[in-house]
């Protein structure tokens, strides 16, 4: 959908568009009222999105607020009802939905995802492109491991928890990059 619109814009347009785009993807209620304003001028534009934001926040909240299994069932089940109806094409999220319905909903027994190994394993292919004819395991370590310290300064870890897991880390990184 936003394709189709972009493909009709001139370069600079694109880039204000893309631009504005971030306020698509920011929480309602972490908006300032510039934001939202900007937000609303994207819903001017492109109408459709308006809709699409709104589902994407309800499916979000219930990410968010659903205890258990079930009830995320229930309440995932009564949103796809909801996406069905607005009309818009969902099929390729649906059909994603439905084909791994059962690791999606896995979040909700212990509220754990692969966002921690993801992220990480993003790091390590940015640091790769960065450092361009890195060959050394130890050299690329040392990059992800500062890269990581600095991290965990954020997200409250201790010095020792942060070490155990960089050891655990190293131990399985060693023997795909060696």
């Amino acid at each position: 959908m936003t394709r189709a619109y972009k493909q009709k814009l001139t370069k600079a347009q694109r880039k204000e568009f893309k631009a504005r785009m971030w306020e698509f993807r920011r929480r309602p209620a972490d908006q300032t009222p510039e934001q939202a304003e900007a937000l609303e001028k994207l819903f001017q534009e492109v109408p459709e999105l308006r809709m699409i934001h709104a589902l994407r926040w309800q499916l979000t909240d219930i990410f968010d607020r659903a205890p258990d299994r079930d009830t995320a069932t229930t309440a995932i089940a009564a949103w796809r009802e909801q996406a069905l109806a607005s009309g818009l094409d969902w099929d390729a999220f649906l059909g994603l939905y439905d084909r791994h319905q059962d690791g999606i909903l896995a979040y909700f027994d212990h509220r754990e995802s692969s966002g921690p190994v993801e992220g990480l394993n993003n790091k390590a292919r940015v640091i790769l492109k960065r450092s361009y004819g890195l060959k050394s395991c130890a050299s690329l370590w040392t990059r992800l491991i500062l890269d990581v310290n600095w991290v965990g300064k954020r997200i409250g870890r201790t010095v020792v928890e942060m070490h155990a897991l960089a050891n655990r880390i190293w131990t399985a990184f060693c023997r795909y990059y060696t």
